[in-house]
């Protein structure tokens, strides 16, 4: 079995217009999706807005870095809002374990985003 994150991207301009029935429809949808699928979910949840952001940069841009993450005697780079500026972003997520990246993606066309879409990526043994 594998473990994969089906990652919801969506358009916040468009969440932001829903109305309160709509977006009850929407979660609605998604509590369905859980009671259907929950034997593989292993996690999930939504993300607050970007603009609730804060990115944290190394000051080099990269380079060789200690086990800290930074290079020797260089201050992270802190600074509200999202790491890159996009149309559509990543609003929240479900954590699956499955057996195969076919069984992952036909999840992933269930998901309900109706102002995006969804991007699935297996996870790395650590």
């Amino acid at each position: 079995m594998g473990q994969y994150l089906i990652l919801l991207y969506e358009d916040e301009a468009s969440w932001a217009a829903v109305g309160e029935h709509e977006a009850g429809e929407i979660l609605a949808a998604h509590g369905r999706f859980g009671a259907v699928h929950g034997d593989v979910l292993r996690g999930g949840g939504w993300l607050h807005p970007t603009a609730t952001a804060t990115t944290v940069r190394s000051p080099g841009g990269g380079g060789s870095q200690d086990r800290d993450g930074f290079a020797a005697g260089e201050d992270a780079l802190v600074t509200d809002g999202p790491f890159v500026e996009t149309k559509e972003a990543l609003g929240g997520f479900y954590l699956v374990e499955v057996p195969d990246l076919d069984t992952a993606l036909a999840l992933a066309r269930e998901v309900p985003a109706p102002f995006g879409g969804v991007e699935v990526r297996p996870l790395r043994d650590m």
